[in-house]
Order: structure tokens, then C-alpha cells, then sequence
């Protein structure tokens, strides 16, 4: 846990640093969304714009903190905290990439968003996967379901799944870089499906293997 915490103060640190070195040379509002198409559709303030995903990054990482410590089950979270541990650092990258994108595109640098975005959400959801397939039953990271939660066999099977899902979801992702106009779709989508078979296989493999004990009741 030291490397990756220590790994994560840095990439804040050099966040907040790289706002307040180019805060000077921002305009008061910085584009700060942008549509499917790539098109600016959203400003905010230079000091939200420079800060926001500093600050975000900064919140998540105490959260991403906290977990393991409030965890009922936190001795099943140390089973597989390195995988943990490499998620906190890759979220964190991903947010301070997006602030460089941001602050790069603000200078006046221009380039398709959509295209540059799409592969590290694609490498995002694919760790996830590799995270989720890895994971012991808890109560924050995983596939939780009530069926999950309630019986470990389920738990086991569901996340060995959902990792298989997230890491298709991911490779997905990647590839819908050849046909930008259908690149949210192609994120989304996937994902959405991905989550609702999930819990409904969680419930029917929960039904499943305790078939005969709820006859007994």
C-alpha cells in the first residue's frame, strides 16, 4: 500500500502543480465539455477548470483510502489489495490525463477529444476487469449483489464473469476508436447489458445452488 499511496500523492501533487503554473496563462472560462462529436458544449470558471480534477482526485484516493479500513470484510480486501492498489494509481492517471487534455486544449493545441479519450477509458474499464475477477467478497469492490454478498460460491462466479465483461467492455472501447461516431454508444452499451446480466445471473446461480435448502424452509 505504501508504493501506491505514495505514487498517488505524487500524480496530486504534480496536478495541482501543473494548475498553478498555468493558471496565469488560462482565460477566465475554460472549455471544460465536450459532446460526441468532439464539439466544446460546456465552460466553467479557469480556477474550477484547472482544480476540479485535482480536487476530485484528491477525494477519491481518502475514499479509496477509507475502504479497506471500514470493510467488514476488509481481511478478504487485503487477499487482493495489490490489484486494488494499481486501480487507485490508474483512476488517478486517467483523471490527471483528462486535466492535461483540458489544459492542452485551452492553450489552443486542437485535436479530436473523442479519439484521445476513448483508449484510456478502454484501459480503465479492462483493469477493472482485471480487478473485479481477482476480488474476495467485501462490500465496496466487486460485483455486490444481494445474492453475491450472501453466498461466496456466488460471489466467486459472478466476479469471475464480470471481470471476463469488463475486459471485452474494454477491448470494445479501445476498437470504437475506428468508428468515433459510435464510440459512446460502443462505451456505454456494453457496460449497461454487461451490469444487468450480472445481477440477473448473480439471483438465478444464488437460486441454483441453494435450490435445496430453500425447499427445506
Amino acid at each position: 500500500m505504501k508504493k501506491a499511496l505514495t505514487a498517488s500523492l505524487i500524480i496530486i501533487l504534480i496536478s495541482f502543480l501543473t494548475s498553478m503554473y498555468f493558471y496565469p496563462q488560462l482565460p477566465e472560462n475554460l472549455a471544460s465539455h465536450w459532446n460526441a462529436q468532439g464539439e466544446v458544449d460546456g465552460y466553467m470558471s479557469r480556477f474550477w477548470g484547472l482544480f476540479l480534477m485535482p480536487i476530485i482526485s484528491s477525494v477519491l484516493l481518502a475514499v479509496f483510502m477509507i475502504i479497506p479500513r471500514i470493510d467488514p470484510l476488509k481481511k478478504n480486501i487485503e487477499k487482493f489489495k495489490n490489484y486494488f492498489n494499481n486501480f487507485i494509481v490508474s483512476i488517478l492517471l486517467f483523471l490527471f490525463y483528462i486535466q492535461l487534455l483540458t489544459l492542452f486544449w485551452n492553450l489552443g493545441i486542437r485535436f479530436d477529444m473523442v479519439q484521445l479519450i476513448i483508449p484510456p477509458i478502454g484501459l480503465v474499464f479492462y483493469y477493472a476487469g482485471v480487478l473485479t475477477e481477482n476480488s474476495r467478497r467485501n462490500w465496496f469492490i466487486g460485483i455486490r449483489t444481494p445474492w453475491t454478498l450472501s453466498d461466496e460460491r456466488v460471489w466467486n462466479k459472478a466476479n469471475k464473469r464480470g471481470g471476463r465483461i469488463f475486459k471485452a467492455s474494454g477491448v470494445i472501447a479501445i476498437f470504437s476508436m475506428l468508428v468515433p461516431q459510435y464510440g459512446i454508444v460502443l462505451i456505454i452499451v456494453p457496460i449497461i447489458i454487461g451490469s444487468i446480466y450480472l445481477v440477473a445471473y448473480s439471483y438465478l446461480e444464488y437460486m441454483r445452488l441453494n435450490r435445496g435448502r430453500m425447499r427445506r424452509r
